[in-house]
Protein backbone atom coordinates (compact mmCIF):
# COMPACT_ATOMS: atom_id res chain seq x y z
CA UNK A 1 0.00 0.00 0.00
CA UNK A 2 2.92 2.00 0.87
CA UNK A 3 4.17 1.55 -2.79
CA UNK A 4 0.89 2.47 -4.51
CA UNK A 5 0.29 5.49 -2.22
CA UNK A 6 3.84 6.89 -3.30
CA UNK A 7 2.64 6.61 -6.97
CA UNK A 8 -0.61 7.97 -6.70
CA UNK A 9 1.20 11.32 -4.54
CA UNK A 10 4.13 11.15 -7.51
CA UNK A 11 3.28 14.44 -9.98
CA UNK A 12 2.67 13.40 -13.53
CA UNK A 13 3.69 16.06 -16.05
CA UNK A 14 2.46 14.57 -19.15
CA UNK A 15 -0.32 12.65 -20.15
CA UNK A 16 1.89 9.44 -21.02
CA UNK A 17 3.15 10.00 -17.29
CA UNK A 18 -1.17 9.65 -15.84
CA UNK A 19 -1.36 6.94 -18.71
CA UNK A 20 1.62 4.96 -17.63
CA UNK A 21 1.09 5.60 -13.54
CA UNK A 22 -2.48 4.36 -13.62
CA UNK A 23 -1.13 1.14 -15.09
CA UNK A 24 1.50 0.87 -12.39
CA UNK A 25 -1.08 1.50 -9.70
CA UNK A 26 -3.67 -1.06 -11.48
CA UNK A 27 -1.01 -3.57 -11.35
CA UNK A 28 -0.16 -3.38 -7.93
CA UNK A 29 -4.05 -3.39 -7.09
CA UNK A 30 -4.22 -6.84 -8.94
CA UNK A 31 -1.85 -8.50 -7.26
CA UNK A 32 -2.65 -6.90 -3.67
CA UNK A 33 -6.29 -8.43 -4.67
CA UNK A 34 -4.72 -11.92 -6.36
CA UNK A 35 -2.73 -12.44 -2.86
CA UNK A 36 -6.14 -11.71 -0.83
CA UNK A 37 -7.75 -13.74 -2.45
CA UNK A 38 -5.16 -17.28 -2.38
CA UNK A 39 -5.16 -15.90 1.85
CA UNK A 40 -8.79 -16.21 1.54
CA UNK A 41 -8.86 -19.16 0.29
CA UNK A 42 -6.76 -20.75 2.62
CA UNK A 43 -8.89 -19.36 5.81
CA UNK A 44 -11.97 -20.68 4.05
CA UNK A 45 -10.25 -24.13 3.86
CA UNK A 46 -12.57 -25.36 0.98
CA UNK A 47 -10.20 -28.17 0.44
CA UNK A 48 -9.86 -29.45 3.81
CA UNK A 49 -6.32 -29.30 4.03
CA UNK A 50 -5.48 -26.47 6.44
CA UNK A 51 -7.93 -28.39 8.88
CA UNK A 52 -5.37 -32.27 8.35
CA UNK A 53 -2.45 -29.64 8.55
CA UNK A 54 -4.01 -28.62 12.01
CA UNK A 55 -4.68 -31.93 13.13
CA UNK A 56 -1.16 -33.31 12.32
CA UNK A 57 0.85 -30.73 14.12
CA UNK A 58 -1.64 -31.10 17.40
CA UNK A 59 -1.45 -34.78 17.67
CA UNK A 60 0.60 -37.16 19.74
CA UNK A 61 3.53 -36.77 18.17
CA UNK A 62 3.65 -33.57 16.86
CA UNK A 63 7.42 -33.09 17.83
CA UNK A 64 8.20 -36.09 15.54
CA UNK A 65 5.80 -34.74 13.00
CA UNK A 66 7.89 -31.09 13.63
CA UNK A 67 11.34 -32.97 13.13
CA UNK A 68 9.66 -35.10 9.47
CA UNK A 69 8.86 -31.66 7.99
CA UNK A 70 12.29 -29.87 8.61
CA UNK A 71 13.85 -32.63 7.09
CA UNK A 72 11.84 -32.24 3.94
CA UNK A 73 12.50 -28.64 3.85
CA UNK A 74 16.26 -29.18 4.18
CA UNK A 75 16.11 -31.40 1.39
CA UNK A 76 14.23 -29.26 -1.01
CA UNK A 77 16.84 -26.52 0.02
CA UNK A 78 19.60 -28.76 -0.66
CA UNK A 79 17.99 -29.94 -3.93
CA UNK A 80 17.38 -26.32 -5.08
CA UNK A 81 19.84 -24.00 -3.11
CA UNK A 82 19.21 -20.91 -5.31
CA UNK A 83 15.43 -20.83 -4.85
CA UNK A 84 14.39 -17.72 -3.49
CA UNK A 85 10.93 -16.33 -2.31
CA UNK A 86 10.39 -13.05 -3.68
CA UNK A 87 8.01 -10.46 -1.24
CA UNK A 88 5.19 -8.64 -2.66
CA UNK A 89 6.69 -5.39 -1.16
CA UNK A 90 10.04 -6.09 -3.52
CA UNK A 91 7.74 -6.75 -7.16
CA UNK A 92 6.20 -2.95 -6.20
CA UNK A 93 10.19 -1.86 -5.60
CA UNK A 94 11.08 -3.45 -9.14
CA UNK A 95 7.76 -1.20 -10.66
CA UNK A 96 9.58 2.11 -9.06
CA UNK A 97 12.91 1.38 -10.21
CA UNK A 98 11.83 0.71 -13.67
CA UNK A 99 9.82 4.20 -13.55
CA UNK A 100 12.96 5.70 -12.23
CA UNK A 101 15.03 4.55 -14.81
CA UNK A 102 12.79 4.03 -17.79
CA UNK A 103 13.44 2.31 -21.07
CA UNK A 104 11.45 2.38 -23.99
CA UNK A 105 9.67 -0.26 -22.94
CA UNK A 106 8.78 1.11 -19.48
CA UNK A 107 8.03 4.28 -21.41
CA UNK A 108 4.90 2.52 -23.42
CA UNK A 109 3.37 0.61 -20.82
CA UNK A 110 0.16 0.41 -23.06
CA UNK A 111 0.12 -0.19 -27.03
CA UNK A 112 -2.07 2.65 -29.05
CA UNK A 113 -2.02 3.47 -32.45
CA UNK A 114 -0.10 6.30 -34.58
CA UNK A 115 -3.74 8.38 -34.87
CA UNK A 116 -4.36 7.87 -30.72
CA UNK A 117 -1.20 9.34 -29.32
CA UNK A 118 -1.28 7.57 -26.69
CA UNK A 119 -4.59 7.56 -25.32
CA UNK A 120 -4.90 11.64 -26.32
CA UNK A 121 -7.22 10.79 -29.60
CA UNK A 122 -9.71 8.51 -30.65
CA UNK A 123 -9.15 5.95 -33.40
CA UNK A 124 -13.09 5.51 -35.17
CA UNK A 125 -12.15 4.91 -38.51
CA UNK A 126 -12.69 1.09 -38.68
CA UNK A 127 -16.31 1.78 -37.15
CA UNK A 128 -16.55 4.78 -39.40
CA UNK A 129 -16.26 2.46 -42.49
CA UNK A 130 -18.68 -0.07 -40.72
CA UNK A 131 -21.01 2.75 -40.15
CA UNK A 132 -20.91 4.08 -43.66
CA UNK A 133 -21.40 0.71 -45.08
CA UNK A 134 -24.97 0.61 -43.26
CA UNK A 135 -28.19 -0.12 -45.28
CA UNK A 136 -30.16 3.32 -45.50
CA UNK A 137 -27.85 5.60 -43.12
CA UNK A 138 -26.83 8.61 -44.09
CA UNK A 139 -22.80 8.91 -45.61
CA UNK A 140 -21.15 11.44 -43.56
CA UNK A 141 -17.71 12.73 -43.65
CA UNK A 142 -15.78 11.19 -40.84
CA UNK A 143 -15.50 14.84 -38.96
CA UNK A 144 -18.91 14.64 -39.03
CA UNK A 145 -19.18 11.33 -37.61
CA UNK A 146 -17.33 12.08 -34.90
CA UNK A 147 -19.95 14.54 -33.87
CA UNK A 148 -22.92 12.70 -34.56
CA UNK A 149 -22.04 8.83 -33.94
CA UNK A 150 -23.81 8.40 -30.53
CA UNK A 151 -26.77 10.11 -31.39
CA UNK A 152 -28.21 6.55 -32.42
CA UNK A 153 -32.10 7.75 -30.91
CA UNK A 154 -32.10 9.66 -34.51
CA UNK A 155 -31.73 6.54 -36.66
CA UNK A 156 -35.23 5.25 -37.43
CA UNK A 157 -36.55 1.95 -35.83
CA UNK A 158 -36.98 -0.15 -38.86
CA UNK A 159 -33.11 0.52 -39.51
CA UNK A 160 -31.12 -1.53 -36.72
CA UNK A 161 -31.39 -4.62 -38.24
CA UNK A 162 -28.32 -7.37 -37.49
CA UNK A 163 -26.14 -5.35 -39.49
CA UNK A 164 -26.69 -2.33 -37.27
CA UNK A 165 -26.34 -4.56 -33.80
CA UNK A 166 -23.14 -5.69 -35.90
CA UNK A 167 -22.41 -2.06 -35.76
CA UNK A 168 -22.63 -1.22 -32.03
CA UNK A 169 -21.04 -4.52 -30.61
CA UNK A 170 -17.59 -3.12 -32.91
CA UNK A 171 -18.03 0.39 -31.93
CA UNK A 172 -18.82 -0.71 -28.23
CA UNK A 173 -16.06 -3.40 -27.96
CA UNK A 174 -13.71 -0.39 -29.09
CA UNK A 175 -15.10 1.96 -26.61
CA UNK A 176 -14.81 -0.65 -23.63
CA UNK A 177 -11.11 -1.61 -25.20
CA UNK A 178 -10.02 2.24 -25.44
CA UNK A 179 -11.13 2.82 -21.93
CA UNK A 180 -9.26 0.15 -20.31
CA UNK A 181 -6.14 1.46 -21.73
CA UNK A 182 -6.98 5.35 -20.75
CA UNK A 183 -8.51 4.87 -17.62
CA UNK A 184 -7.55 1.23 -16.09
CA UNK A 185 -8.48 2.51 -12.76
CA UNK A 186 -11.90 2.54 -13.75
CA UNK A 187 -13.99 -0.71 -12.67
CA UNK A 188 -15.90 -1.55 -15.75
CA UNK A 189 -17.72 -3.88 -14.24
CA UNK A 190 -19.59 -1.74 -11.85
CA UNK A 191 -20.01 0.72 -14.54
CA UNK A 192 -21.90 -2.14 -16.27
CA UNK A 193 -24.21 -2.65 -13.28
CA UNK A 194 -25.08 1.02 -12.96
CA UNK A 195 -25.75 0.89 -17.26
CA UNK A 196 -27.96 -2.47 -16.77
CA UNK A 197 -29.93 -0.94 -13.94
CA UNK A 198 -30.70 2.36 -15.26
CA UNK A 199 -31.69 1.05 -18.71
CA UNK A 200 -34.00 -1.80 -17.26
CA UNK A 201 -35.77 1.06 -15.53
CA UNK A 202 -36.04 3.31 -18.64
CA UNK A 203 -36.28 0.43 -20.76
CA UNK A 204 -39.90 -0.69 -18.63
CA UNK A 205 -41.05 2.78 -18.48
CA UNK A 206 -40.70 3.07 -22.29
CA UNK A 207 -38.23 6.35 -21.79
CA UNK A 208 -35.28 5.05 -23.18
CA UNK A 209 -34.48 7.10 -26.74
CA UNK A 210 -35.12 5.80 -29.81
CA UNK A 211 -36.81 3.12 -28.20
CA UNK A 212 -40.28 4.37 -27.62
CA UNK A 213 -43.36 1.96 -26.39
CA UNK A 214 -45.66 1.26 -28.98
CA UNK A 215 -48.89 2.40 -28.14
CA UNK A 216 -50.40 -0.06 -30.24
CA UNK A 217 -48.90 -2.82 -29.06
CA UNK A 218 -51.39 -4.67 -27.72
CA UNK A 219 -53.55 -4.73 -30.23
CA UNK A 220 -50.97 -5.61 -32.69
CA UNK A 221 -49.41 -8.58 -30.60
CA UNK A 222 -53.07 -9.62 -30.32
CA UNK A 223 -55.07 -9.02 -32.96
CA UNK A 224 -58.10 -6.82 -33.17
CA UNK A 225 -61.38 -7.62 -35.42
CA UNK A 226 -62.33 -4.51 -37.24
CA UNK A 227 -66.23 -4.22 -38.46
CA UNK A 228 -65.87 -3.29 -42.18
CA UNK A 229 -69.80 -2.79 -42.68
CA UNK A 230 -68.65 0.89 -42.18
CA UNK A 231 -66.27 1.52 -44.84
CA UNK A 232 -67.12 1.49 -48.30
CA UNK A 233 -63.89 1.46 -49.93
CA UNK A 234 -60.50 0.55 -49.48
CA UNK A 235 -59.32 4.46 -49.25
CA UNK A 236 -61.26 4.99 -46.15
CA UNK A 237 -60.06 1.87 -44.05
CA UNK A 238 -56.23 3.56 -45.56
CA UNK A 239 -57.02 6.07 -42.87
CA UNK A 240 -56.64 4.23 -39.89
CA UNK A 241 -52.97 3.68 -40.36
CA UNK A 242 -50.38 1.13 -40.72
CA UNK A 243 -50.77 -0.48 -36.95
CA UNK A 244 -54.55 -0.94 -37.24
CA UNK A 245 -54.15 -2.87 -40.44
CA UNK A 246 -52.18 -4.92 -39.05
CA UNK A 247 -53.94 -6.01 -35.97
CA UNK A 248 -57.02 -6.59 -37.90
CA UNK A 249 -54.77 -8.68 -40.67
CA UNK A 250 -53.10 -10.86 -37.72
CA UNK A 251 -56.50 -11.10 -36.50
CA UNK A 252 -58.38 -13.23 -39.17
CA UNK A 253 -55.18 -14.90 -39.39
CA UNK A 254 -54.09 -12.81 -42.78
CA UNK A 255 -50.68 -11.82 -44.09
CA UNK A 256 -50.12 -8.47 -42.42
CA UNK A 257 -47.10 -6.80 -44.17
CA UNK A 258 -46.80 -4.72 -47.51
CA UNK A 259 -47.48 -1.33 -48.09
CA UNK A 260 -50.71 1.16 -46.19
CA UNK A 261 -52.21 0.53 -49.67
CA UNK A 262 -51.76 -2.96 -50.09
CA UNK A 263 -52.87 -3.88 -46.03
CA UNK A 264 -55.92 -1.68 -47.03
CA UNK A 265 -56.72 -4.26 -50.23
CA UNK A 266 -56.28 -7.04 -48.66
CA UNK A 267 -58.55 -6.63 -45.82
CA UNK A 268 -61.20 -4.78 -47.82
CA UNK A 269 -61.21 -8.14 -49.89
CA UNK A 270 -62.71 -9.84 -47.21
CA UNK A 271 -65.54 -7.92 -46.61
CA UNK A 272 -68.82 -9.78 -46.70
CA UNK A 273 -66.78 -13.25 -47.07
CA UNK A 274 -66.43 -15.92 -44.91
CA UNK A 275 -62.43 -17.29 -44.06
CA UNK A 276 -63.09 -20.36 -45.82
CA UNK A 277 -64.00 -18.41 -49.21
CA UNK A 278 -60.75 -15.96 -49.12
CA UNK A 279 -58.07 -17.37 -51.57
CA UNK A 280 -55.75 -19.70 -49.52
CA UNK A 281 -52.75 -17.29 -50.33
CA UNK A 282 -53.59 -14.55 -48.28
CA UNK A 283 -53.45 -16.40 -45.29
CA UNK A 284 -50.14 -16.25 -43.49
CA UNK A 285 -47.91 -19.49 -43.20
CA UNK A 286 -46.36 -21.17 -40.29
CA UNK A 287 -47.45 -18.13 -37.77
CA UNK A 288 -45.16 -18.12 -34.58
CA UNK A 289 -46.79 -16.46 -31.16
CA UNK A 290 -43.40 -15.97 -30.61
CA UNK A 291 -42.72 -13.69 -33.16
CA UNK A 292 -43.47 -10.49 -31.32
CA UNK A 293 -41.57 -11.80 -28.21
CA UNK A 294 -37.83 -12.16 -30.65
CA UNK A 295 -38.14 -9.03 -32.19
CA UNK A 296 -38.67 -7.65 -28.76
CA UNK A 297 -35.50 -9.16 -26.92
CA UNK A 298 -33.99 -8.59 -29.92
CA UNK A 299 -34.40 -4.54 -29.59
CA UNK A 300 -33.82 -4.84 -26.34
CA UNK A 301 -30.18 -6.30 -27.22
CA UNK A 302 -29.55 -3.50 -29.36
CA UNK A 303 -31.02 -0.62 -27.15
CA UNK A 304 -28.93 -2.13 -24.20
CA UNK A 305 -25.85 -1.85 -26.75
CA UNK A 306 -26.98 1.63 -27.72
CA UNK A 307 -27.10 2.54 -23.11
CA UNK A 308 -23.15 1.59 -23.13
CA UNK A 309 -22.16 3.60 -25.71
CA UNK A 310 -23.45 6.03 -24.65
CA UNK A 311 -22.62 5.84 -21.14
CA UNK A 312 -18.28 5.54 -22.56
CA UNK A 313 -19.40 8.31 -25.01
CA UNK A 314 -20.01 10.82 -21.78
CA UNK A 315 -16.40 9.10 -19.89
CA UNK A 316 -14.44 9.88 -23.07
CA UNK A 317 -16.22 13.02 -23.27
CA UNK A 318 -12.80 14.93 -23.30
CA UNK A 319 -10.70 12.66 -26.05
CA UNK A 320 -14.02 13.12 -28.58
CA UNK A 321 -13.51 16.62 -28.21
CA UNK A 322 -9.49 16.98 -28.91
CA UNK A 323 -10.32 14.66 -31.94
CA UNK A 324 -12.77 16.55 -33.28
CA UNK A 325 -10.28 19.41 -33.30
CA UNK A 326 -7.37 17.33 -34.58
CA UNK A 327 -9.08 16.34 -37.08
CA UNK A 328 -10.41 19.47 -37.99
CA UNK A 329 -7.01 20.75 -38.03
CA UNK A 330 -5.23 18.11 -40.10
CA UNK A 331 -7.95 18.77 -43.04
CA UNK A 332 -7.41 22.72 -42.75
CA UNK A 333 -3.40 21.80 -43.70
CA UNK A 334 -2.49 21.60 -46.87
CA UNK A 335 -0.91 18.20 -48.26
CA UNK A 336 2.49 20.14 -48.12
CA UNK A 337 2.16 21.02 -44.57
CA UNK A 338 0.86 17.84 -43.54
CA UNK A 339 4.38 16.42 -44.58
CA UNK A 340 6.46 18.93 -43.00
CA UNK A 341 4.56 18.13 -39.96
CA UNK A 342 5.26 14.49 -40.25
CA UNK A 343 8.63 15.25 -40.68
CA UNK A 344 9.47 17.67 -37.71
CA UNK A 345 7.14 16.00 -35.62
CA UNK A 346 8.28 16.75 -32.41
CA UNK A 347 8.49 15.02 -29.74
CA UNK A 348 5.83 14.69 -26.30
CA UNK A 349 8.62 16.89 -23.74
CA UNK A 350 8.29 19.44 -26.41
CA UNK A 351 4.70 19.22 -27.33
CA UNK A 352 3.95 19.54 -23.28
CA UNK A 353 6.22 22.28 -23.16
CA UNK A 354 4.53 24.35 -25.97
CA UNK A 355 1.22 23.71 -24.16
CA UNK A 356 2.87 25.30 -21.28
CA UNK A 357 3.80 28.04 -22.73
CA UNK A 358 1.78 30.93 -21.67
CA UNK A 359 0.64 33.01 -25.40
CA UNK A 360 0.31 36.98 -25.14
CA UNK A 361 -3.81 37.24 -25.68
CA UNK A 362 -5.20 40.31 -24.12
CA UNK A 363 -8.25 40.13 -26.12
CA UNK A 364 -8.91 36.83 -25.03
CA UNK A 365 -9.10 35.90 -29.04
CA UNK A 366 -10.12 32.27 -29.83
CA UNK A 367 -6.43 30.37 -30.80
CA UNK A 368 -5.95 29.38 -34.39
CA UNK A 369 -4.86 25.54 -35.81
CA UNK A 370 -1.34 26.70 -35.13
CA UNK A 371 -2.40 27.49 -31.22
CA UNK A 372 -1.91 30.98 -31.77
CA UNK A 373 -4.78 33.85 -31.67
CA UNK A 374 -6.49 34.49 -34.60
CA UNK A 375 -6.68 38.07 -36.37
CA UNK A 376 -8.52 40.45 -34.69
CA UNK A 377 -10.60 40.81 -38.20
CA UNK A 378 -11.32 37.53 -38.49
CA UNK A 379 -12.77 37.02 -34.83
CA UNK A 380 -15.22 40.02 -35.50
CA UNK A 381 -16.38 39.04 -39.30
CA UNK A 382 -17.34 35.43 -37.75
CA UNK A 383 -19.20 37.27 -35.11
CA UNK A 384 -16.53 35.68 -32.80
CA UNK A 385 -17.41 38.31 -29.93
CA UNK A 386 -21.24 37.46 -29.66
CA UNK A 387 -21.50 34.47 -26.84
CA UNK A 388 -24.55 32.04 -26.97
CA UNK A 389 -26.37 30.47 -24.13
CA UNK A 390 -27.67 26.87 -23.66
CA UNK A 391 -29.13 26.24 -20.78
CA UNK A 392 -29.37 22.45 -22.20
CA UNK A 393 -26.36 21.98 -22.51
CA UNK A 394 -25.45 23.06 -18.77
CA UNK A 395 -25.15 26.66 -19.28
CA UNK A 396 -22.31 25.99 -21.82
CA UNK A 397 -21.03 29.38 -24.09
CA UNK A 398 -21.09 29.08 -27.76
CA UNK A 399 -18.98 31.79 -29.38
CA UNK A 400 -21.01 32.78 -32.48
CA UNK A 401 -23.73 31.83 -34.91
CA UNK A 402 -21.48 29.47 -36.89
CA UNK A 403 -20.99 27.58 -33.58
CA UNK A 404 -24.11 27.89 -32.00
CA UNK A 405 -26.43 26.53 -34.71
CA UNK A 406 -24.29 23.46 -35.02
CA UNK A 407 -23.71 22.76 -31.81
CA UNK A 408 -27.80 21.66 -31.65
CA UNK A 409 -26.74 18.60 -33.54
CA UNK A 410 -23.64 17.95 -31.44
CA UNK A 411 -23.04 15.74 -28.56
CA UNK A 412 -23.38 18.14 -25.82
CA UNK A 413 -26.67 19.11 -26.77
CA UNK A 414 -28.12 15.63 -28.13
CA UNK A 415 -26.93 14.22 -23.86
CA UNK A 416 -28.83 17.17 -22.56
CA UNK A 417 -31.60 16.29 -24.94
CA UNK A 418 -31.44 12.87 -23.76
CA UNK A 419 -31.29 13.67 -20.07
CA UNK A 420 -34.58 15.39 -20.12
CA UNK A 421 -35.93 12.54 -21.78
CA UNK A 422 -36.88 14.15 -25.05
CA UNK A 423 -35.67 13.03 -28.53
CA UNK A 424 -33.22 15.78 -30.36
CA UNK A 425 -35.59 16.25 -33.32
CA UNK A 426 -36.20 19.25 -35.36
CA UNK A 427 -38.87 19.89 -33.77
CA UNK A 428 -36.61 21.23 -30.73
CA UNK A 429 -34.04 23.38 -33.72
CA UNK A 430 -32.92 26.44 -31.28
CA UNK A 431 -34.26 25.50 -28.68
CA UNK A 432 -32.06 26.28 -25.34
CA UNK A 433 -34.14 26.72 -22.49
CA UNK A 434 -35.20 23.54 -20.47
CA UNK A 435 -38.28 24.66 -19.59
CA UNK A 436 -39.64 25.88 -23.31
CA UNK A 437 -38.02 21.88 -24.50
CA UNK A 438 -39.96 20.31 -21.54
CA UNK A 439 -43.55 22.33 -22.65
CA UNK A 440 -43.06 21.75 -26.32
CA UNK A 441 -42.61 18.36 -26.00
CA UNK A 442 -45.61 17.92 -23.59
CA UNK A 443 -47.47 19.90 -26.13
CA UNK A 444 -46.19 17.73 -29.23
CA UNK A 445 -47.24 14.46 -27.39
CA UNK A 446 -50.71 15.56 -26.37
CA UNK A 447 -51.03 16.69 -30.26
CA UNK A 448 -49.92 13.05 -31.35
CA UNK A 449 -52.45 11.52 -28.87
CA UNK A 450 -55.15 13.80 -29.77
CA UNK A 451 -54.87 12.41 -33.78
CA UNK A 452 -54.02 8.91 -33.29
CA UNK A 453 -56.32 6.93 -35.45
CA UNK A 454 -58.25 5.04 -32.53
CA UNK A 455 -59.01 8.55 -30.52
CA UNK A 456 -60.03 9.81 -33.84
CA UNK A 457 -62.33 7.18 -34.53
CA UNK A 458 -63.74 7.42 -30.71
CA UNK A 459 -64.15 11.27 -30.95
CA UNK A 460 -66.06 10.70 -34.49
CA UNK A 461 -68.49 7.89 -33.03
Amino acid sequence: MDAKTKEMLTKKTTLRDQINSDHRVRAMLDRYMEVSANLRDLYEDKDGMRKDELNAISGPNEFAEFYNRLKVIKEFHRKHPNEICVPMSVEFEELMKAKDNPSEEAQNLVEFTDEEGYGRYLDLHDCYLKYINLKGVEKLEYVTYLSTFDQLFDISKDRKNAEYKKYLEMLLEYLQEYTDRVKPLLDQNELYGKILAEFEKKWESGMFPGWPKETSSALTHAGAHLDLSAFSSWEELASLGLDRLKSALMALGLKCGGTLEERAQRLFSTKGKSLESLDPSLFAKNPKAKGPKKDSERNKESAFLEAQIYEYVEILGEQRQLTHENVQRKQARTGEERDEEDEEQPSESESEDEDNEIIYNPKNLPLGWDGKPIPYWLYKLHGLNINYNCEICGNYMYRGPKAFQRHFAEWRHAHGMRCLGIPNTAHFANVTQIEDAVSREYSNSSQIYINHPIHAMHRVN
